[in-house]
């Protein structure tokens, strides 16, 4: 482990983190609040920061250990300094509940253990929803944007942070790449913003909802989400972002570089928007006889399923009321989850696919032993390591998620409580079903609890690997190994 270079990056992370934090102090000025919340952790930040990242070590070779280490303790810290100006102002005065809700908005869960969110400040309401912004498309793939880095050490800490079972560069810098995903995210999240405020919704509230949809992640400044406002045109508008947010933004990159066939013939998109459509039609079918129309349940049905399966968490309507059905879709959704490349959460429809693909694989071999059967995936044949990583994934994943049950059945709630929060923790989805549905929320947990249900929304966001690899002895480890850029 190179641990001056770790402790370097980090430190500029933090530094990123202090400049960031100045967007909500201004939106406090703005609006006559108090700066001092933000600016003590801007201080702070600037101090540790500038102390671990002011000059770059001798040797600053990165390789993969080191890039799991980085990224989780990243997110770590960024929460823990994050969670101050929470504190500071009174908004969240109990520090656990204030760390959960920033592990909530960076990891974009959504999840909140506040019963009532009007009554807090303009510059905390903005900073909470900004952290889905920021954590959305990553807070390391933020840094490798705006910061010069290593290619070869980038691609360690990318690999650790985007979400799903694969990632590559776009161009031949990696920096470049981090470059071209902000980009994009950046001019979606203002063509949102403009749309919404088309509609006639303040500025104040369509950066806020933008924000929540960009990163997929859900806070809303308002007590009853989206359902709030009761408009058909920004149902439409955010779900139909939401869906888009959830798309693999290689795809965007291709439709700006003209590589159409890539994107029609993208297999995953192609999965995930017939699962969106058979869900859609499913639930809409299931809930008509509870509103006036079909074009209604249609409605409804489109954003639930838009929100729950891109792991957004926005709600138009109490779905904890609509029959077990459509409820089990939308846990069903909850796995799911977005594309790989995303700002979504859950276990991705890449994986799925090539789950259900080695499924069917497997039992055309026990039919057939001598038969020679290749998995194939957007067009390629996948090697069996990408498959054994798969399956790894989601063996590790039901292991975590089953241990987190049991941790919190402790709590004496009821098995549907408890089974959703976990599952709206670990896919970063934000509200389940029960207590913690759509009108509820996760207050009633104790403090341990709350740190465990913080601890599966890092777990999810990360992909279970760069946080569970924490507490592995031998990841710490100096090796004396040869190596072109030093020893370790």
């Amino acid at each position: 482990m190179n641990n001056r270079m770790i402790a370097y990056i980090i430190g500029r992370i933090l530094l990123t983190e202090a400049a960031l934090l100045v967007l909500p102090l201004l939106v406090a000025l703005l609006y006559g609040e108090s700066p001092v919340p933000f600016l003590v952790p801007i201080l702070l930040l600037a101090l540790c920061g500038g102390a671990m990242g002011r000059k770059k070590p001798k040797s600053t070779a990165l390789y993969a250990r080191d890039g799991l280490a980085v990224v989780a303790l990243a997110w770590i810290c960024m929460s823990l300094f994050g969670a101050l100006p929470f504190v500071l102002s009174g908004d969240i005065p109990n520090y656990v509940d204030a760390f959960f809700e920033t592990v909530s908005g960076f990891t974009t869960t959504g999840s909140s253990i506040l019963t009532e969110v009007e009554s807090l400040s303009r510059g905390g309401l903005f900073w909470r929803s900004f952290t889905h912004w920021v954590g959305g498309m990553g807070v390391l793939v933020f840094v490798m944007a705006i910061l010069p880095m290593n290619d070869g050490h980038g691609m360690h800490l990318m690999r650790a942070e985007v979400p799903g079972p694969t990632v590559g560069k776009l161009v031949s810098r990696m920096s470049d790449t981090a470059k071209i995903l902000y980009s994009i995210y950046l001019v979606m999240t203002v063509v949102e913003i403009v749309l919404l405020l088309a509609g006639g919704m303040p500025l104040y509230d369509a950066a806020i909802h933008a924000f929540g949809t960009a990163g997929t992640g859900g806070f809303s400044c308002r007590n009853l989400s989206v359902g709030a406002y009761d408009s058909v045109y920004f149902d439409v508008v955010i779900g139909t972002f939401m869906l888009l947010f959830g798309v693999n933004f290689n795809l965007y990159y291709f439709l700006l570089i003209r590589r159409f066939r890539d994107v029609l013939h993208s297999e995953e998109l192609r999965a995930y928007l017939l699962i969106v459509a058979a869900s859609v039609l499913a639930i809409a079918v299931n809930i008509s006889h509870l509103y006036q129309s079909f074009a209604a349940s249609l409605r409804y049905a489109f954003f639930q399923v838009s929100s729950i399966i891109t792991t957004t968490g926005y709600a138009t309507t109490d779905f904890n009321t609509w029959p077990a059905f459509s409820k089990t879709i939308l846990v069903i959704l909850m796995f799911v989850g977005a594309c790989a490349g995303s700002t979504g959460g859950g276990m991705k429809v890449a994986r799925i696919v090539i789950l259900a693909k080695t499924s069917f694989c497997d039992m055309r071999r026990m039919l057939h032993p001598n038969a020679v059967a290749t998995v194939r995936f957007e067009g390629k044949p996948i090697g069996e390591k990408n498959i054994r990583s798969v399956h790894l994934f989601l063996t590790v994943y039901l292991i975590v998620f089953t241990i987190s049950c049991l941790l919190l059945s402790l709590e004496e709630m009821d098995l549907v409580t408890t089974f959703t929060a976990v599952a709206a923790c670990m896919n970063n989805i934000g509200p389940g079903l029960e207590a913690v549905g759509p009108v509820g929320n996760f207050s009633a947990f104790s403090p341990w609890a709350k740190v465990l249900l913080s601890f599966d929304m890092l777990v999810g966001r990360l992909e279970i690997f760069p946080m569970l690899l924490l507490f592995a002895p031998s990841i710490w480890k100096r090796k004396l190994t040869v190596r072109q850029g030093g020893r370790f």
